[in-house]
């Protein structure tokens, strides 16, 4: 898929004005060049980080480097720097459907919100890193920071590829145990992984992560237009299952579906955990514009 056709010129402008916003993760524990929320900004010299790839080199500290051999940037007392973590589920349950309603695919839907989540991080200057998990992850792409790396964010996204069966729970720890420094970290993914996913987002809570849940199903997942005796396979795996749908049936399969997501909400409430349940029928911006911004997550 051409890197343009993830969001047009209109939508960019729209996400060019948000900013991702941590509630409780500490986001001035680093500094950066972070827009601040605030009144003006200081000229006060505040502290030192690392430099990262990306960061304006007018803020490198020359003597410093002389001295130490190594680069660090000056930082300002009112800036802020928020690490994001964006994490897509790639495994092959993701591209569906795979024939008819090209717009309800889940992958180009997920794909569409992790460009869009991540164009929003680096127009807000944020430390920014991107996984795509399952059987055949691909490389991450980042910690990267600034609008600099917008054309090759997109091309990333637009390569990417859904394929093997995913482990959401070993994904997740091993990306807790090495993902570096906690922050704003966002799961895109149909939560069809058979070890379920709550162990891997305890273990990004317990890094100090925030974590945001986007749950991703196509409308034919939630409400299925067929019926009959039929055959049932595995994308991921295989398996086969015979099965006769009637009007029993589905109904008990919707009910049993909505029971399933009404559990995944409540058990992120508990653990304090933005949920957002979507099916691709819905505009994907709007996950954005509205439903995160009415968590509080973006503004």
């Amino acid at each position: 898929m051409a890197d343009e056709k993830l969001f047009d010129e209109t939508t960019r402008r729209k996400l060019e004005q948000l900013m991702l916003v941590a509630q409780r993760v500490r986001a001035g524990a680093m500094k950066g060049e972070r827009r601040s929320n605030k009144r003006g900004t200081s000229i006060e010299f505040a502290d030192y980080r690392n430099y990262a790839r990306g960061d304006d080199l007018r803020r490198l500290d020359w003597n410093i480097y002389g001295r130490l051999d190594r680069p660090f940037i000056k930082l300002l007392e009112d800036e802020e720097d928020l690490a994001v973590h964006l994490i897509l589920d790639s495994s092959a349950s993701m591209d569906w459907p795979q024939d008819g309603e090209r717009e309800h695919n889940k992958f180009l839907y997920a794909r569409r919100l992790f460009a869009g989540l991540a164009y929003i991080s680096m127009a807000s200057n944020d430390r920014l890193a991107m996984l795509a998990t399952s059987d055949t992850t691909a490389a991450p792409f980042g910690p990267i920071r600034g609008r600099g790396f917008g054309l090759a964010m997109l091309h990333y996204v637009s390569s990417l590829k859904a394929g093997g069966a995913t482990d959401l729970n070993a994904g997740l720890r091993s990306y807790a145990l090495r993902g570096g420094r906690p922050g704003l970290c966002f799961i895109i993914s149909d939560l069809f992984s058979p070890g379920g996913w709550q162990q891997g987002v305890n273990a990004l809570l317990s890094k100090g992560h925030e974590v945001g849940l986007l749950h991703v199903l196509s409308p034919d997942e939630i409400d299925p237009p067929i019926g009959g005796d039929l055959r049932l396979v595995d994308v991921e795996t295989g398996q086969t299952q015979e099965v006769t749908i009637d009007g029993g049936m589905r109904d008990l399969y919707v009910r049993r579906l909505e029971a399933w997501r009404d559990g995944i909400r409540a058990e992120c409430v508990k653990r304090g955990v933005h949920y957002v349940g979507v099916d691709t029928g819905t505009a994907w911006e709007k996950v954005i514009l509205f439903h995160l911004r009415r968590l509080g997550a973006v503004k």
